[in-house]
Formats: structure tokens, sequence, C-alpha cells
């Protein structure tokens, strides 16, 4: 009897307090309930960082142009140095000239784009989709091209000391009368890619590099590191090409005109 008493009582506050205009417990805790989602929210957002790239914005160092489409522009000679362009797209688009030192452009798409004469030292060019694109003369010393796509590239005449090109797709790229002092191409795969011409003091490193019918004609090689015979057997050169200690001229030397 005690326990209907006290149900019957509690009831009756609460619609004592709905005819009084008093809230009643169901309006009491939603308040609360709304109350702490707006305290949730208003935290999330001093708390969330700005992620919104500047797309609009005209050329400067240190932009933000990340995930941005910039294809088929005209961008020679402008100013990005440090500059956070992962992902963009800059397919068909004129960089020529630009200064891209220290710039991020891991994932970017370069596709058939103009970055000759650039200069690009310490640029990251990690993973970039590059397929017939001219680096011809940029200078990117100590730039990362670390498995990038950059089949029939132009890189001739570019100054590429320090480079990293581990596990890049190098397929007839023309290094033709580059710098390569210090570069890597570990795990690379160097088909058809052209060495004629290129210059470089002290140890380039080959190891685990494909090197089908790698054009190293005149190239003097005495220096280089992780080449196997293997590797060399599969390469075009002529008998002005040095070879490290160790390593055999092959028979196949000189190679058919391809």
């Amino acid at each position: 009897m005690r326990r209907a008493s006290w149900r019957r009582s509690k009831r009756m506050t609460i619609h004592s307090d709905r005819r009084n205009g008093q809230p009643t417990l169901r309006h009491r805790a939603a308040s609360r309930f709304l109350a702490l989602g707006l305290f949730s929210a208003f935290a999330f957002t001093l708390s969330s960082p700005v992620m919104a790239a500047s797309c609009g914005s005209t050329p400067e160092p240190a932009l933000d142009w990340s995930e941005c489409s910039k294809k088929n522009l005209m961008l020679s000679a402008s100013e990005l140095e440090g500059a956070n362009l992962a992902g963009t797209d800059f397919s068909l688009t004129d960089l020529s000239g630009s200064n891209l030192a220290s710039a991020n452009l891991e994932k970017a798409t370069l596709v058939r784009a103009w970055l000759a004469g650039a200069k690009a030292e310490k640029a990251n060019f990690g993973h970039v989709e590059a397929y017939r694109s001219s680096f011809a003369n940029i200078i990117a010393n100590g730039a990362s091209f670390v498995g990038a796509e950059l089949q029939r590239t132009d890189m001739s005449g570019a100054q590429l000391s320090g480079a990293d090109f581990s596990k890049a797709e190098l397929g007839r790229v023309n290094f033709k009368g580059a710098v390569l002092t210090g570069a890597k191409f570990s795990v690379a795969n160097l088909s058809r890619a052209n060495f004629n011409g290129v210059t470089f003091e002290g140890p380039i490193d080959f190891e685990e590099a494909f090197m089908f019918l790698t054009h190293i004609e005149g190239v003097d090689l005495s220096a280089a590191t992780g080449l196997h015979q293997t590797q060399i057997d599969l390469t075009c050169g002529d008998e002005s090409t040095k070879l490290p200690e160790g390593l055999k001229t092959p028979t196949t030397w000189p190679c058919a005109s391809d």
C-alpha cells in the first residue's frame, strides 16, 4: 500500500508541475541532454583543425593546395616554396621555372606537366604520377621520388645529387646529361632508361634495380654500388662503359638499335 501510495504521489507532483507551468522531470532530462550535446559539439569544434585547402588562392610560398585541381594551367615561374601540394592534380599544367623547394607533392598528378628549369631542392615527389612529363634541367638536389611513376619522363640535364628514386617506375626515362652524384635507384625499374652522358662523383646505388636494356653506353660506373653481373647482363653498354671491379662486359654489347 505504501509503494502504491508513493507512485500516486509522484504522478500528482509531475502533473501539478505541468499545470503550474513548471518543467516536468521529462522536460528537465531533455534539457540536460540538449545542453550536453551542444557542449560536446562546441568542444569538438575547438579541438578540430581547419582542413579545407585554399584552392582558389594565388601562388605563394607555403600555401595549401592539397587535393586541389590545377589542371591545364599556366603557372610558370610560380613561387611555391614549402607549399603543401599533396594530391594536387597538375595534369598538363606548366610549372616551368617555378620555385618548388621543400614543397610537398606527394601523390600529386603531374601527367604531361612541365617542370623544366624548376627549382625543387628537397621537394617531396613521392608516389607522384608523372607520365611523359618534362623535368628537363630541373634543380632537385636532395629531392625524394620514392615510389614515383615517371615512365617516359624527360630528366635530361637535371641536377639530382642525393635524389632518392627507390622503388620508382623509371621505364624509358631520359637522364641524358643529368648530375646524379649520390642518387639512389634501389629496387627501381630502369627498363630502357637512358643514362648516356650522366655525371656523378662518388657512389650511386643500384641495389636490386631492374635494368633491362638500360642504356649505359660510355658511363663510368666503377664507383657504383649494388650492381651485380645479372643486372649488367641485361643492360646496353659499349667498350667505353666502365664497370665496378669484379664485373665483366657482357658478350651482348653493344645492343641492337631499339
